[in-house]
């Protein structure tokens, strides 16, 4: 049995911004690139290494899982890179892992390629802005896998197979915290960027990786490319991120467990390379 999420109380900073009036200004304010891009300036510096060491502290980080490192700005420590031991492939050719460390929810992509978060109706056509290959994904799964800050945030490939290139939408910069899907459509309002992956056993994936309030940069090792399960596909800059998985219609089943904690309104725990379910 997995770890479970339930939303608990945001942080009063976050109430503020997307539950009050006088905070809807400010909100407006933080989400615009420019002041993310303001942000990595002074999280690349040499002089944000002091906030490291509370940062471990406050979010409990087994430093011993990660490489040794003098790392010279705090957006370096925050993508570092993880000891390979510490997160195991499932390398079972039928096996669906998660791209990410990550807390999962997952849902059906009705027949008009629409899936609900949050109570917000979202449509793959919003999300890709790609009419044609929305359509793809009738009757399919969306797997939604949110990372927080404290999580290890590289990502990657979940199987054998070849990717197109990178496709980059331009967007705000909200937070992904819960109780701003419960606001504003983050998904298809925030900086994203896509790419198809042609998968040996799963058929078609895209996966769209979505940036997040202060910073949240997308930075994807490749473009067009052969890739193998496990090898890293890219990494999140500071900020709590997500991943969306679409997954085509009868190509995967994915655990119950994923299923059932979604529709109590729990968010699942589960480590990059992790299976989460099987290919039909």
């Amino acid at each position: 049995m997995r770890e479970i999420y339930k939303e608990g109380t945001p942080p009063k900073s976050v109430r503020f911004l997307y539950k009050s009036k006088i905070g809807a200004p400010l909100l407006r304010l933080l989400t615009c690139r420019f002041v993310s891009r303001l942000a990595g300036k002074y999280l690349d510096s040499r002089v944000s290494r002091r906030k490291i060491k509370g940062y471990v502290k406050r979010h409990s980080i087994n430093v011993a899982e990660y490489e040794k490192k003098d790392y010279r700005s705090f957006n370096e420590f925050f993508t570092r890179k993880i000891l390979p031991e510490c997160r195991p492939f499932d390398e079972t050719p039928q096996a669906f892992v998660s791209p990410c460390d990550c807390k999962l929810t997952v849902f059906p992509i009705a027949e008009k390629s629409e899936f609900t978060v949050k109570g917000f109706r979202y449509t793959v056509r919003s999300l890709l802005k790609n009419d044609e290959l929305a359509e793809k994904y009738r009757g399919g799964v969306a797997v939604i896998c949110r990372l927080s800050v404290s999580d290890y945030h590289r990502y990657h490939y979940l199987d054998d197979g070849e990717k197109g290139e990178n496709i980059s939408i331009k967007g705000r910069y909200h937070t992904v915290q819960p109780v701003a899907l419960e606001r504003r459509r983050v998904f298809a309002e925030n900086s994203r960027e896509y790419t198809v992956l042609h998968t040996a056993h799963f058929g078609d994936v895209t996966q769209v990786e979505v940036g997040a309030m202060m910073v949240g940069r997308i930075v994807n090792n490749h473009g067009a490319h052969r890739f193998s399960r496990g090898e890293e596909k890219g990494r999140f800059e500071f900020g709590g991120s997500t991943i969306v998985l679409l997954v085509e219609k009868d190509k995967v089943v994915f655990d119950e467990e994923l299923y059932t904690n979604t529709a109590n309104g729990f968010e699942t725990a589960v480590k990059c390379g992790e299976r989460i379910g099987t290919a039909i």
